[in-house]
């Protein structure tokens, strides 16, 4: 009785252990296929942006459509609008570029065709060119027609820092916050990146930028799925090996077993 209680007990292990194995495969091979689709997605939406980015300037989506402005569909559009910035009511947010630490100059333009409000990205200054006055570029004055890629606004602030509105301290471009502080209404719920300004024509070569200096965009995408999957498929293998190895274990503890039973038999 004791034995074939002690059968019983390792066959329910077995079992056990059985289906663990065949859950743990299924689940590695499930994740390892969901990174395969999301890098097929990721490599379509690559595509997508490229095509956006070096498409002509189209006209900035204006208020009837801002409702249904979205990432999948607008973000890193190559965008064109025009109208008067209002550079008394420009916001520095703080940024990281090629060029350095410094800010980014957000400044309201004022659309020319409905009256609406739109922050443009002119581009980066370092800390010593923070005020106005210190910037080598002429501020544009009156009509101005910017080009540049449309971008969704940045709720919340940056990596573990909030946006300070009262403190005046901004580190994302959110569009929202950044227009209540600055008094603004109607207001695009994006914003534009502008491009970077045209040398001019004789104009002495200089290492120095004109501040604020734009087309600094970084579009970047990370895209590991690939090794995601492999890691996810490699770990459904090993299962799969290792339950070989205990199957094949087993099989040889019972065949060593076999002669043992029937000589006991025989001495019974």
């Amino acid at each position: 009785m004791a034995e074939q209680a002690v059968r019983q007990r390792s066959t329910a292990a077995r079992v056990a252990l059985a289906v663990c194995a065949a859950l743990a495969f299924a689940g590695f091979v499930a994740l390892g296929t969901w990174q395969v689709e999301r890098r097929a997605w990721k490599l379509d939406l690559i595509a997508r942006v490229e095509q956006r980015v070096h498409a002509p300037a189209s006209a900035a989506p204006g208020r009837t459509e801002w409702p249904t402005v979205n990432a999948a569909n607008d973000e890193y559009r190559h965008v064109r609008l025009a109208g008067t910035f209002l550079h008394d009511k420009e916001t520095l947010v703080q940024a990281s570029t090629k060029l350095g630490a410094g800010f980014w100059v957000l400044t309201p333009l004022r659309s020319s065709a409905d009256g609406s409000i739109v922050l443009v990205n002119r581009g980066f200054v370092p800390p010593e060119a923070q005020k106005r006055a210190a910037r080598t570029a002429t501020e544009p004055q009156g009509e101005t027609t910017v080009d540049g890629l449309l971008r969704l606004t940045e709720p919340k602030g940056g990596f573990l820092r909030k946006n300070d509105p009262a403190g005046d301290r901004w580190f994302s471009r959110d569009v929202q916050a950044i227009a209540a502080a600055r008094g603004l209404a109607d207001v695009a719920p994006y914003f534009v990146d502008a491009e970077a300004a045209p040398a001019k024509s004789g104009a002495p070569a200089t290492d120095t930028p004109a501040w604020p200096a734009g087309g600094l965009t970084v579009i970047s995408f990370p895209n590991s799925h690939l090794v995601y999957a492999l890691t996810w498929y490699g770990l459904a293998l090993m299962v799969l090996i290792a339950a070989w190895f205990v199957r094949r274990s087993e099989n040889a503890a019972h065949a060593d077993a076999r002669p043992a039973d029937q000589d006991a038999r025989r001495d019974g």
